[in-house]
């Protein structure tokens, strides 16, 4: 039973599940006290012994790179740099002996840290040299960097004898102190060339080693070992080169060894060390040149202040002798004057062709004073010549040694005794349209070195702020010219434009019939019988009457002449000159006082309505704004909208400005202003273009019963709407009258329509088309429906004194469609009708009337004095002479809603 319960103990044992040797760990981890009371009971005392002599264990931590002190960059720590205002955290180095205690990977992760976070090149050398000679146990290093274009590159000694104890100050080579050493020349030029390491055991045996050195300072060179330094893609960027080794002096192959191994790290750190280098000194360059722009675009007055801020700015920005700028005659531009060679600009083959028009000289040793050098000096100067080959060639040009430059030079270059031309670096000026206007030229740099490919980036840049500032200042300048001009010629203009004093006193001498005597308060006043000499007199009349004279003290001879100027300044075309204006005039005078609509507004309101109908259509040209605009007229060029209606009113203002024609001079301040801007709202508000923007809003209004239009923006509303009543309110006229009108409106269409013939080579539309005279009947229908009637009714709605208007325009309208009528039956032909013994006695009449009125030169109305609706046209007769026309005046046609077209006034 024994045997049996063993072997039945040892199979439960084996049946059990064993645990993995982590899920001992595991289970020992969170059962420490097991631990304890296990080691109690079967520890013996050489595991307790090994137990105690075990080190307690920490837990393994990653390398915190980041938990040094560092020079890390940040926005403000970036600025703080570049202006020399950064307190640098000291790194805690360690002293030689614990250096010399520590392993080599030790050593070298040390020496590594300390260079890993440095960025200001210099200390960065010089720490790597120091700690070349700690990891080399070599006596002294030189640290070379290279330098150059592609073409030409060349070494040179940023650190030179570099010991273990020496300051950055002591070691540190600057521009005037270095040493250049060209690729392929002595130990260091051949390792930059070659890209190989050299290991020297004696240097005086080798017939590359220079010995000057150690001449001038007593010291003796043995052993030479010398490295590239390479960037990522494999360029040398730096020489390293270490001296005399310690002990038995001579550099072995486990020195190579650690030497490269350091050094590519060094060629990481100064690769990054001088791209941080560079971002300082473009961050420099960029804020120099914002405060270039800044000056440069803040003197725009004065081009001969602008080129002495530019010199100086030049100057000290590249550190140079002596700075010139010349500039390039005008007339190089082309000669714009003559039509044959209209924007034709020279060409510059030779610089002969090249004529500097100026030139200014700053020489800083000559007292800082600038010099103007005369035309003769101009062409004789050799450093002009060479500003010519930068503008014939029209491109930059670097001359490290005059002397060297066949081109430029042929022995000495002095232009002067007290100055010896070197080096030069010329640049040319472009303005806005890449056209060269002049040469930047800087001559000699204070080191002595040449001028460098740094030095022309910069001068570049700052040659374009230089073109838009000087283009800047001579457009400028033109501008002061050009309106110079025109105060002249607006003076002159003025001069013409304004009445003579003849002409004025005439006017003030003559008498002055009532305003009621002269039919002006009538809805059916003619001015066709009145001479112009009566035209003025009625103007005179109204201003008269109207109290305006009195009420606002204007002198006699100053409305006088304002009158005579305004006719004056009346073009003589077909219908939109003075005759109209008046008409204009008289028709507003009677809505006001016959209208009844005098009791709405006050009198500076009354004096500006008046005058702005006078002056609504002053220096109009007989064509409307769609042509301008097609044309590109200069008119069209200043103003965007209203064309005729912006120019009326600015030649308005300036007739007011000329002297003694300010009809509103003995106005305050308040009112003055006021009228002025009422006087531009009456003239816009003859653009029908606007009339059709506000006849909605103003039906509102009306149908809404409005009677008082106390608030502003509906008494300007109405004035909007008196202007078109009045402008188109020949439509309204007695129909002897309206029909001369609008053959006269028409035949101004025609003119602008034969412009456009002749002259554009466009089809112009129907209504300006000659060859369709014959539809002005239908189009005057259209014209009446969609302007005339809508206007003329809500005014009648308004008031009953002036539904005489209504009814005017609506027996105006049968007349025309009367017209219209009969034009439709002879374009559909004889026999589609039947014809009457009274349309026999029509065509008739009709016949004889177009046999008197057919011409195109000389149209006359139909032999009518009173028409009636119901009238046949026999008695249609007028006594009314016809007068000779020149056509002129703007139309639109639009095609409405239904099928009749439109024929706008505008």
């Amino acid at each position: 039973m024994k045997v049996s319960n063993e072997t039945t103990e040892m199979e439960t044992v084996m049946e059990e599940p064993k645990m993995s040797g982590n899920e001992v760990e595991q289970f020992l981890l969170n059962n420490t006290e097991f631990i304890v009371e296990h080691l109690k009971k079967h520890g013996t005392p050489t595991l307790i012994k090994k137990i105690s002599d075990i080190k307690p264990s920490t837990p393994r931590k990653m390398p915190m790179f980041n938990t040094a002190p560092r020079n890390s960059i940040t926005t403000s720590m970036f600025k703080r740099y570049v202006e020399g205002n950064l307190t640098r955290i000291k790194q805690e180095r360690k002293n030689m002996t614990e250096l010399k205690k520590m392993s080599e990977a030790e050593l070298f992760t040390e020496l590594i840290k300390d260079i890993a976070t440095e960025l200001d090149v210099n200390v960065l050398c010089h720490k790597i040299l120091q700690n070349v000679n700690i990891l080399t146990k070599s006596d002294r290093s030189s640290l070379f960097l290279v330098r150059g274009s592609k073409e030409n590159r060349h070494l040179v000694s940023k650190l030179f004898d570099v010991t273990e104890t020496s300051t950055l100050q002591e070691s540190l080579h600057t521009e005037e102190t270095e040493i250049k050493v060209p690729f392929g020349r002595g130990i260091a030029g051949y390792v930059a060339q070659a890209k190989d390491t050299v290991n020297i055991t004696d240097a005086y045996e080798d017939p590359r080693f220079n010995n000057d050195i150690d001449k001038k300072t007593g010291y003796r060179t043995m052993s030479i070992l010398c490295m590239p330094i390479s960037n990522y893609e494999g360029e040398v960027i730096g020489v390293a080169q270490i001296i005399n080794k310690a002990g038995n002096g001579i550099f072995t192959v486990e020195d190579e060894r650690l030497f490269e191994k350091y050094l590519t790290f060094c060629g990481i750190g100064l690769t990054n060390a001088q791209l941080f280098e560079m971002s300082v000194m473009e961050y420099k360059r960029n804020q120099m040149l914002l405060n270039l722009a800044r000056g440069v675009f803040t003197e725009q007055t004065n081009l001969d202040k602008l080129i002495k801020k530019i010199m100086l700015d030049a100057q000290g920005l590249l550190k140079c002798e002596r700075c010139s700028v010349y500039l390039i005659d005008d007339s190089l531009e082309g000669d714009y004057n003559h039509p044959d060679h209209e924007h034709e600009e020279k060409k510059i083959t030779s610089t002969q062709d090249v004529v500097f028009s100026k030139a200014f000289d700053l020489y800083p040793r000559d007292g800082g004073n600038f010099h103007v050098p005369s035309a003769a000096l101009l062409k004789t100067s050799r450093n002009a010549e060479i500003a010519r080959h930068v503008v014939v060639a029209a491109v930059p040009l670097n001359i490290a040694d005059i002397t060297q430059e066949n081109d430029y030079c042929k022995g000495s270059f002095d232009e002067d005794q007290n100055f010896k031309t070197k080096s030069v670096l010329c640049m040319p000026i472009y303005n806005s349209d890449k056209k060269i206007i002049g040469v930047t030229q800087l001559i000699n740099k204070i080191n002595g070195n040449p001028f460098n490919e740094s030095d022309a980036n910069t001068i570049e840049a700052f040659s374009i702020f230089t073109g838009l500032g000087i283009h800047n200042c001579q457009m400028y300048e033109n501008a002061c010219k050009l309106m110079a001009k025109q105060s002249v010629a607006l003076e002159v203009l003025s001069y013409h434009a304004t009445a003579q004093n003849d002409e004025t006193e005439k006017l003030m001498t003559c008498d002055i019939p009532a305003a009621e005597n002269l039919g002006l308060y009538t809805y059916e006043f003619n001015d066709l019988p009145m001479s112009e000499d009566e035209t003025l007199k009625s103007t005179i009349a109204m201003f008269r009457d109207s109290n305006i004279i009195k009420n606002f003290r204007i002198p006699y001879d100053v409305i006088c002449r304002w009158t005579c100027s305004v006719k004056k300044n009346y073009r003589p075309v077909t219908y939109h000159n003075w005759r109209h204006a008046f008409n204009v005039a008289q028709t507003m005078f009677t809505i006001l006082y016959t209208g009844g609509l005098i009791p709405l507004f006050d009198d500076l309101e009354v004096f500006a309505l008046l005058a702005g109908c006078l002056c609504h259509d002053l220096d109009h040209r007989g064509t409307n704004n769609a042509f301008q605009v097609k044309v590109e007229s200069p008119l069209a060029m200043l103003y965007s909208t209203s064309v005729m209606e912006h120019h009326h009113f600015d030649h308005c203002i300036m007739i007011l400005n000329s002297e003694g024609n300010n009809i509103f001079q003995s106005l305050s301040s308040e009112e003055y202003r006021k009228v002025i801007k009422m006087l531009e709202h009456a003239i816009l508000s003859t653009d029908l273009a606007l009339y059709f923007k506000k006849r909605g809003d103003f039906k509102k209004i009306v149908d809404e019963g409005e009677k008082e239009f106390q608030e502003p923006i509906k008494k300007d509303l109405l004035k909007a709407m008196m202007m078109t009543v009045c402008d188109v309110a020949a439509i309204t006229k007695p129909w002897e009258v309206q029909y001369e009108v609008a053959h006269m409106v028409a035949n101004e269409f025609f003119e602008q329509g034969d412009i456009e013939k002749t002259q554009l080579g466009e089809k112009p539309i129907a209504m300006m088309d000659r060859d369709k005279q014959d539809e002005l009947p239908k189009m005057q229908v259209g014209f009446i429906d969609a302007i005339c009637i809508p206007v003329y009714k809500m005014f009648a709605e308004l008031n009953p004194g002036l539904e005489p208007m209504f009814v005017g325009v609506s027996n105006n309208r049968n007349n025309w469609q009367a017209l219209a009528e009969d034009n439709e039956r002879k374009i559909n032909g004889n026999g589609q009708a039947k014809t009457t013994e009274k349309d026999k006695e029509n065509e008739k009449e009709k016949d004889e009337i177009k046999e008197e009125n057919d011409s195109p030169q000389t149209i006359k109305p139909p032999r009518t004095s009173k028409v009636k609706p119901d009238q046949p046209l026999t008695a249609r007769k007028s006594s009314i002479k016809s007068k000779q026309i020149t056509p002129q005046k703007k139309v639109a046609i639009k095609e409405p809603k239904g099928k009749t077209k439109i024929c706008m006034l505008m």
